[in-house]
């Protein structure tokens, strides 16, 4: 496979604090990685050194063949990039904000066809101004492929959206890796991540911590299980249901969750306590550990830590 980044070493620091500390990854082409992390981690300085707009103190750099710090015209013709907000006038119709930023580039994408892509068809000569949040999001989305670009970079794409625009939105993702782009995400949905992503990377206090698929990273982190139930109102104490579990038990409310390394025995105990005393355990699930665990477990109470100098999603 061709690589389409590659990073060794990378740094870049804002005084004395060391935003990126080392990072080394790669990105063959057609793959979605999915960089994930806490606020200050160092993700969107390191996104930004890739396309370009940030240089960097330290390490080697590749995308698409080229040292973006030097690439110019030539290379931000190959690549798009979708911002949380593009700044477009919203006065303008989707077609002509297409048409604007479409003049910019060598070989730019049939207008008709990206709105077709992006669902807007029926939107295509409305301002923007009058569109919903998701459909102006859509657009932003447009504008980062009007040049037709090798590869796309896609910050926080379903911010603000609700869970049915979301859904649609990443169905328009799936979209382009079909066309073989490839695609370097950031968000702060894990579920997100999961749904798109080949490779997830997980940053931390500018280092990468983890990088793998999101079955890998799953299988890396933990291999308890994790079982729930909800409980109704009892007046007896829980010590017998509790006290005989391998695993962690807690209760929330009517809600009892635990994580176990035994997870036959444990079920095992929690539905026979449960039927000598004819009592159904609504909403019983058993899981693996999912994204959200891997990713707690690795950036733990660093999850709401801002970067004193500089905010770095």
């Amino acid at each position: 496979m061709t690589t389409a980044i590659r990073v060794r070493g990378l740094t870049k620091s804002y005084g004395d604090l060391r935003a990126v500390d080392g990072v080394s990854f790669d990105v063959v082409e057609g793959e979605v990685l999915a960089i994930l992390g806490p606020n200050g981690a160092g993700k969107t300085t390191t996104v930004e050194i890739l396309e370009g707009h940030r240089t960097r103190d330290g390490g080697d750099v590749s995308v698409l063949g080229t040292d973006p710090g030097r690439g110019g015209r030539p290379f931000r013709d190959r690549i798009g990039i979708v911002l949380q907000a593009a700044g477009v006038d919203r006065e303008l119709s989707t077609r002509e904000a297409l048409e604007l930023y479409g003049a910019a580039y060598s070989t730019p994408r049939s207008i008709d066809e990206l709105i077709e892509l992006v669902e807007l068809t029926d939107k295509a000569d409305d301002r923007i101004v009058s569109l919903s949040g998701g459909q102006r999001r859509r657009v932003d989305l447009a504008l980062g492929l009007i040049g037709n670009p090798e590869l796309i970079f896609l910050d926080e794409p379903t911010t603000g959206f609700d869970p049915r625009a979301r859904r649609r939105s990443w169905d328009v993702i799936s979209n382009l890796t079909s066309l073989g782009r490839t695609i370097v995400l950031t968000t702060h949905y894990l579920d997100e991540a999961e749904y798109l992503a080949d490779r997830v990377a997980v940053m931390a206090k500018g280092r990468i911590v983890a990088d793998g698929t999101p079955a890998e990273l799953r299988r890396s982190v933990q291999s308890d299980t994790k079982i729930a139930f909800d409980l109704p109102r009892l007046d007896e104490p829980l010590v017998e249901l509790f006290d005989p579990l391998i695993g962690q038990g807690r209760g929330r409310g009517h809600r009892v969750e635990f994580l176990t390394p035994a997870p036959t025995a444990d079920l095992a105990h929690v539905t026979s306590w449960a039927m000598q005393r004819g009592i159904e355990l609504d909403g019983l699930t058993v899981e693996s550990a999912d994204l959200e665990d891997v990713y707690l477990s690795l950036v733990g109470e660093d999850e709401d830590s801002e970067d004193s100098g500089r905010a770095d999603g």
